[in-house]
């Protein structure tokens, strides 16, 4: 019996130190992998931490932190986490559903009396589930422009949710919605009396010992070893400014590290415990990674993930199978970074990436790390398809520009004199947009966000093309004047081709 108990002792031991040796050599596989691919999307830098509940297996840094500075990128630098706050806003609120002080299923109206959706039957109907899921009835990102670099407070932003007119039906269709978080945000101070941030700051960050982690960006301020967002101009990555996102904090204001973040997933993967602390209950967590809406897969991802059966969102969480397994995931974007989380419960093993430039790097090194760590046996070099994909699309876009150019009538003049055009645009969705002579030309100020101005340069008849120099990531757009039968300005549609951001939402009428 002696033996056969030192047989199995020893059988254990070596099965686990053979399961050291394969996880050894996946990292140095998917680490090898990451520095190539940084280098092949010419993105400046990048994070990953992969980590299981009690063990951070792989922490580090690759390329630089910004082009200018080319200082390192390591496993501490501060990126923005962007729509990844969601977890942590949903997270909060789960923590009051512990303490007794509040329900799923309670109506908004209960904390936020003044809380509108267009239709009288959905105002009332709406519950904190309904904010968290991403079933309104809006369209993907509608509204995103009355928040994006405007003046508009959390309250004001939320209010204007009454405008925004449905495209489906209510807990009909998944449509993302940042300003429904924004308002699930704002649960949080009507319950407690405490800021979002505050709760955000000791119910969360300071229990997992997120220490660097910051909630705003003026408190950059006090910080170091800090990655510049980028963009591109010309296939080149350039550096552009830090964006304040605190009017819109509750869905996306957090920054944080991949060693930060590594200790918030390690919560997560032990069902709300950390350190033999419990932040909040598995029954709650539970709730959080469980599905709510149905999201369709469209007929590009069966045939490039044939192994994906269902996609769902829960609460703050995307939801999907993968190889067989339940995957809780999701991405964040802000202007100039891009990131991902992910966790596998069943499989005891999560991972973060964050990274410094607008570019889709992170949907490649998400799949390539699954495929690793789940020991897909097929295997697919994700970084070299996609980016191909990408590089087909943008020469398609070329193209499509070259179409544009050469079907605009260069000859052409605007219908009115100069003077005509200018005057005060609004709607309810965003009160006033400036239309002025500058100097003998057209010149256009969104009145509550800075950022969106510049001069109009005529393109053919009453169109003109206009670029936001402050937001370098947005594409120039175009500004179309609508005569009315009188022959007068009645009315100036803003076109900018870009998948954030619908600026036709707007229906800018001239104002006396």
């Amino acid at each position: 019996m002696k033996r056969l108990h030192l047989l199995l002792v020893f059988s254990v031991l070596f099965g686990l130190q053979a399961m050291n040796q394969v996880n050894t050599e996946k990292l140095a596989e998917l680490e090898k992998y990451y520095d190539t691919a940084l280098s092949d999307w010419n993105v400046p830098g990048m994070a990953i931490a992969i980590v299981t509940k009690d063990s951070v297996l792989f922490a580090k840094g690759f390329g630089v932190i910004d082009v200018e500075s080319k200082i390192p990128v390591d496993e501490n630098t501060l990126f923005a986490l962007a729509s990844n706050t969601k977890a942590f806003t949903a997270t909060a609120l789960a923590m009051l559903v512990d303490q007794g002080k509040m329900n799923w299923d309670d109506k908004v109206t209960d904390y936020l009396p003044w809380f509108k959706m267009y239709d009288p039957y959905v105002t009332n109907a709406f519950t904190i589930r309904d904010l968290l899921s991403h079933r309104s009835g809006l369209e993907t990102f509608s509204g995103d422009l009355i928040w994006y670099g405007s003046t508009y407070s959390r309250e004001e932003v939320i209010a204007k949710a009454q405008y925004l007119k449905p495209v489906y039906g209510f807990r009909e269709h998944f449509g993302y919605s940042n300003i429904m978080f924004i308002a699930a945000g704002e649960i949080i101070p009507a319950v407690t009396g405490e800021k979002w941030e505050d709760f955000v700051s000791e119910n969360i960050l300071k229990p997992l010992n997120m220490n660097r982690s910051l909630l705003k960006v003026s408190d950059l301020n006090r910080a170091t070893n800090v990655a510049s967002p980028h963009t591109f101009i010309e296939n080149k990555p350039i550096v552009i400014p830090w964006m304040d996102w605190n009017n819109m904090a509750p869905a996306g204001s957090l920054i944080s590290s991949v060693s930060d973040m590594a200790r918030w997933l390690q919560m997560n993967l032990g069902q709300g415990i950390y350190k033999n602390d419990t932040l909040v209950s598995a029954k709650r967590l539970s709730e959080l990674q469980s599905s709510n809406t149905l999201i369709n897969i469209n007929g590009g991802s069966q045939a490039m993930f044939p192994s994906i059966h269902f996609k769902t969102y829960g609460m703050g969480w995307s939801l999907m199978d993968y190889l067989g397994r339940k995957i809780v995931s999701h991405n964040g974007g802000y202007d100039g970074m891009i990131s991902q989380t992910v966790f596998i419960p069943e499989e005891n093993i999560g991972f973060v990436i964050v990274t410094n430039a607008n570019s889709t790097l992170y949907y490649p090194m998400m799949y390539k790390t699954l495929d690793v760590l789940l020991g897909n046996p097929e295997v697919k070099d994700w970084s070299k398809m996609i980016l191909s994909r990408i590089k087909t699309n943008e020469e398609q876009a070329k193209v499509n520009k070259a179409v544009a150019e050469a079907a605009r009538n260069k000859q052409s003049k605007p219908s009115l004199d100069i003077n005509a055009y200018t005057g005060f645009y609004g709607c309810d969705l965003y009160d006033s947009v400036k239309v002025f002579n500058d100097n003998g030309a057209l010149s256009m100020q969104y009145m509550r966000t800075k950022g969106l101005n510049g001069k109009l340069t005529h393109w053919q008849y009453d169109t003109y093309e206009i670029e936001f120099k402050a937001f370098p990531s947005l594409p120039k757009g175009y500004v179309t004047f609508k005569l009315n039968r009188e022959g007068k300005v009645e009315e100036m549609e803003v076109f900018v081709d870009n998948p954030d951001f619908d600026f036709t939402e707007f229906k800018l009428k001239k104002l006396e």
